[in-house]
């Protein structure tokens, strides 16, 4: 066993004899110490001069650890002291010492009282026996670090001296460390090598990496710190969203597993505020479908993505920090409560007398739902009515209108002032409308100064629960702006309300519509109370029979066939150019009626007694004649029948009886178009017969619109020039029409005993007709004129009294022509 790569031999590389000092035990034991000076002339010297080891004293024991191609440096223990220059000094001795278990030879000891040295200048060299190496190396496992007590011990034990027992402890302790690190560096070089290997591995696969979605390349080049963190980032966003898959499995009817598409960067705004919120509990939340339509399936639609939820940056008036989950929150709270109502019918339903509508038990009600608004005000009363309808439109082009708050706002003008959104929560997935949620404000009207206008903020949800079944529904927001002590911040707030839409197989859809609403009833004046509480004011059975009656307005206008009813020949086109301006028309007077889209300035505050007056300035908008324009509206009782009332306005044979503009002459019509199969729906363009029919000079034309169902009846008309008639009947533009609208809504008064409100004085005194058993009705009669034709100018109280005069007027030519006086 060689050792020469610890003790070197000489400059002459002579490795086989004692000059190459090889250890080893069969050495130790078969060279005894008399015979050295024997073999000292053939030993190789050292070199004349060996510095010493990092230039130590003579009794350092300094040791060197063996480098790479350093061999005949790696000397471990041995001591050359200053004698070594000097080779007069042979008194000199070492200790060479070594065992079986190491790889490296003990220090040997050195004199450091300068002793002489022999003449023949070699050093005089000493090895520890076999039995003095054992002794040696279980006292070094007993104590490495013997004391002087234990040394001398050994010493006189081991015929050796202190110096040597010392100095071979220190050498083995050397041994051990240098043999203890080589072991270190050896297992951190495997180490390093093997995360060499695995950089250059992953290097590679950053060069020339693979997409784990398709399977190709993907060019990223070198990956930045940025990019890096950015992937952290994305790391735990992802683990975000997954927090909100149990509202989303809800929320789409469907669970989620990934994301189609990643979220766009317009859409940061949302800071993923969904993920804070637990939803576990929405998960036991049942969705039923309603009983009595083909619903098969209807939970079941297969849903690809959840939408996108992005924030408007246009909000006004509202509190754009809350928390965007509990809109989601609220929204399939509320869609699972309108399904519920929608199916169930007894106990929770009264079915009324005529069969067209159901009141909500509100006993039964309270004990089967939780309150999703809130508690109720305690001065708040409920309206709560479903309806059911069939209506000629599909339900997909029907949600289409629902969702858009223009077209909204057009199919139900009478009813809706103004509609807005505010915020969209989600988009529909798929490119529809399936899933979309938004934020909006809208005003419910009744056609009367008595009844004040309902302002309303409020959630719409959308969802698709199987192929031609959709769901809309409405729920106000005012509870969740504060938490569950929120102020109410309207007079009015619009509980889980909306419409389930069916298609059939003929082309129409089934409607079922439930209306929900908490409404403070203490400024509705009372002749009005009985009319919204039955449903005919603002409840289900209003929303059906206005939606068909519009929709079959819809379809007929925008038919190529012309009904056989129809007066005159005009064009298709002509049609819906006439159409589209008695929208215009009954739009504008529904808005100065209940003083909205517009912004009003009150004049007259108005009573039972007496008219409401508003004015507004009106800048030569399109349509407008430019000036001050005056708004006067007064609501009566009439102990008539809504029908009776309703034919005889309409009528122009009898018009001149009330119509200042007939200049009491009859009235000739000269076309008529139809509106659907009731006669009572209809555009007409009237003439007084004095007009000479070819005479321009001073030609008026009356265009009027007339509507009609069960909940009530519209007549709205408004003077026209001939030129520009003549434009609008060729199918030209007809927004260049100037018109002032006026006109009569009439709606049944809801009262059993049919002799209207117990009011004992002013227009509402209870009066008894010669018959005693007919219906009575509401009147609403209301005008808007032109009083002067610049805007700047300040109304007059002599403009007052014409208007006031006016209503007067046509008041009491109604009641003498209806013998109601």
């Amino acid at each position: 066993m060689s050792f020469g790569g610890f003790i070197g031999g000489g400059s002459s590389g002579g490795g086989g004899g004692d000059a190459g000092l090889m250890m080893a035990d069969n050495l130790y034991s078969t060279i005894p110490t008399s015979a050295l000076a024997h073999t000292q002339p053939h030993m190789v010297s050292p070199p004349p001069m060996v510095q010493p080891i990092f230039n130590s004293s003579p009794l350092s024991l300094a040791v060197k650890p063996k480098m790479e191609g350093a061999g005949d440096m790696g000397l471990i223990g041995e001591n050359f002291g200053p004698g070594d220059a000097d080779k007069s000094k042979e008194e000199e001795y070492e200790s060479r010492s070594g065992s079986d278990n190491i790889e490296g030879a003990s220090g040997d000891d050195q004199d450091t009282q300068g002793d002489k040295a022999s003449s023949s200048g070699r050093k005089k060299y000493h090895r520890h026996t076999p039995f003095q190496i054992q002794e040696l190396e279980a006292s070094f496992k007993e104590n490495p670090h013997p004391d002087e007590k234990a040394r001398l011990e050994l010493g006189r034990r081991l015929n050796l001296e202190s110096k040597q027992v010392k100095f071979w402890f220190q050498n083995r302790r050397t041994q051990m460390k240098t043999q203890m690190e080589r072991h270190e560096n050896n297992m951190l070089k495997q180490e390093n090598d093997k995360l060499r290997i695995e950089n250059i591995a992953m290097k590679e696969a950053m060069r020339n990496p693979v997409c784990s979605n398709c399977g190709g390349a993907a060019a990223l080049g070198e990956i930045s710190i940025e990019e890096h963190h950015l992937r952290i980032e994305n790391a735990r966003l992802r683990d975000e969203l997954s927090r909100i898959c149990g509202l989303a499995n809800k929320f789409l009817g469907r669970p989620l597993s990934s994301l189609a598409s990643p979220i766009a960067p317009g859409n940061s705004d949302l800071e993923l505020a969904v993920g804070r919120n637990a939803f576990a509990a929405l998960s036991s939340v049942g969705t039923p479908v309603p009983m009595g339509l083909d619903f098969t399936s209807a939970v079941t639609n297969p849903l690809p993505i959840l939408p996108t939820i992005r924030s408007s940056m246009g909000m006004t008036s509202f509190d754009v920090s809350i928390d965007k989950s509990m809109y989601l929150e609220l929204a399939v709270a509320a869609m699972d409560e309108l399904l519920k109502l929608a199916q169930i019918d007894n106990p929770l339903w009264f079915r009324s007398l005529d069969g067209f509508s159901e009141t909500l038990n509100l006993e039964e009600y309270n004990r089967v739902f939780p309150p999703c608004v809130g508690t109720k005000p305690s001065n708040f009363v409920t309206e709560a009515t479903k309806a059911t309808g069939t209506v000629i439109i599909n339900s997909t082009s029907l949600v289409e209108i629902l969702m858009d708050p223009n077209r909204w706002t057009e199919l139900f003008s009478c009813m809706i002032g103004r509609a807005s959104t505010i915020d969209v929560v989600t988009d529909g997935t798929g490119g529809t409308r399936n899933g979309a949620l938004q934020l909006m404000h809208a005003e419910f009207q009744v056609l009367s100064p008595l009844v004040p206008v309902r302002e309303v903020k409020f959630l719409r949800f959308c969802k698709q629960h199987a192929e031609g079944f959709w769901a809309v529904v409405d729920v106000s927001v005012d509870s969740i702006r504060g938490g569950p002590s929120a102020q109410i911040f309207s007079d009015c707030r619009r509980l889980p309300s909306g419409c389930i839409v069916q298609d059939m197989p003929n082309g129409y859809a089934k409607v079922i519509w439930v209306e929900h609403m908490e409404y403070d009833d203490s400024n509705v004046h009372q002749s009005y109370r009985p009319l919204l509480r039955s449903g005919l004011g603002f409840g289900a059975q209003k929303w059906v029979a206005t939606l068909e009656r519009q929709c079959e307005c819809l379809a007929v206008i925008t038919s190529s066939t012309v009904p056989g009813g129809d007066h005159g020949v005009i064009s298709p086109s002509g049609r819906r150019s006439i159409a589209k301006l008695a929208q215009r028309m009954t739009h504008n007077f529904c808005a100065g009626v209940c003083a909205t889209v517009y912004k009003w300035e009150v004049v007259q505050v108005g009573n039972a007694d007496e008219a409401k007056l508003v004015m507004r300035k009106s800048m030569g908008n399109p349509g407008e004649p430019p000036g001050v324009v005056l708004s006067a509206t007064s609501t009566v009782w009439m102990p008539v029948s809504e029908q009776r009332l309703f034919d005889f306005l309409r009528n122009e044979q009898t018009r001149s009886q009330w119509d200042v503009l007939s200049h009491d002459g009859a009235m000739q019509q000269m076309f008529h178009i139809a509106k659907g199969q009731d006669l009572g729906n209809s555009i007409s363009l009237l003439r007084s017969s004095a007009t000479s029919p070819n005479s321009n000079q001073n030609g008026m034309l009356i265009l009027q619109e007339t509507s009609t169902d069960v909940s009530g009846s519209l007549i709205v008309y408004a003077a026209v020039d001939i030129p520009a008639m003549n434009v609008v009947m060729s199918g030209g533009d007809s927004s260049c029409v100037v018109l002032l609208p006026s006109g009569f809504s009439v709606v049944p008064d809801c009262y059993p005993d049919s002799a209207g409100p117990n009011s004992s004085s002013g227009n509402f005194a209870k009066e008894a007709t010669a018959g005693g058993g007919s219906n009575g009705c509401l009147l609403t009669v209301g005008f808007q004129i032109l009083v002067n034709s610049l805007p700047a100018s300040k109304l007059t109280l002599e403009s007052i009294d014409t208007v006031n005069a006016l209503i007067g007027r046509t008041l009491q030519g109604i009641r003498s022509a209806l013998e109601c006086s």
